[in-house]
């Protein structure tokens, strides 16, 4: 059995991220979506938010395509969680060479840790390759409209976030 891990926060998923897990699952049996716990970013969504998140996203896919994706979340090295799953690929997306610049350094770090593990890229499709959690939450934030780069329930999901934030 083929499979794949898929990392990133996810905070939140982004229709650019279901692209990537949507494409990558003609190349493997299965794909684990490897949720980074990552404190120091400091994620607007809890842990249990953003895999609720990939599961309700990823649920068509997976019947779509019949192959198991199944989240995972983590907060070990990439490479060790790669291992604990059983993934003989890590999967990254690319949005600009920007990206590749700093996804070249991370495959070298990778490839001394473990060698038997590939790391292989997707590019973005054109109309998701602007598209980042983080300017999501940041437009989202200032009241734009953010229904091109999310599935709407991840939109309903973020402006009760970020509308009980404003409240508090």
């Amino acid at each position: 059995m083929r499979t794949a891990l898929y990392p990133g926060t996810f905070d939140p998923v982004t229709e650019g991220h279901l692209d990537i897990i949507s494409r990558a699952t003609v190349l493997v049996d299965r794909l684990v979506i490897g949720i980074a716990i990552n404190r120091d970013k400091g994620p607007l969504f809890s842990l249990d938010e953003r895999v609720a998140m990939i599961e309700a996203e990823c649920a068509p896919i997976a019947e779509r395509t019949g192959v198991e994706i199944v989240a995972h979340p983590f907060e070990n090295l990439l490479i060790d969680c790669a291992h604990d799953v059983g993934a003989q690929i890590i999967v990254r997306g690319l949005r600009a060479v920007a990206d590749f610049e700093y996804e070249f350094q991370m495959v070298g770090m990778n490839r001394v840790l473990n060698d038997r593990i590939e790391t292989v890229f997707l590019m973005a499709e054109a109309e998701h390759q602007a598209v980042a959690s983080r300017l999501v939450k940041e437009i989202a934030r200032l009241g734009g409209d953010v229904s091109h780069f999310v599935p709407a329930s991840v939109e309903r999901a973020l402006r009760a976030k970020l509308d009980a934030r404003d409240a508090v």
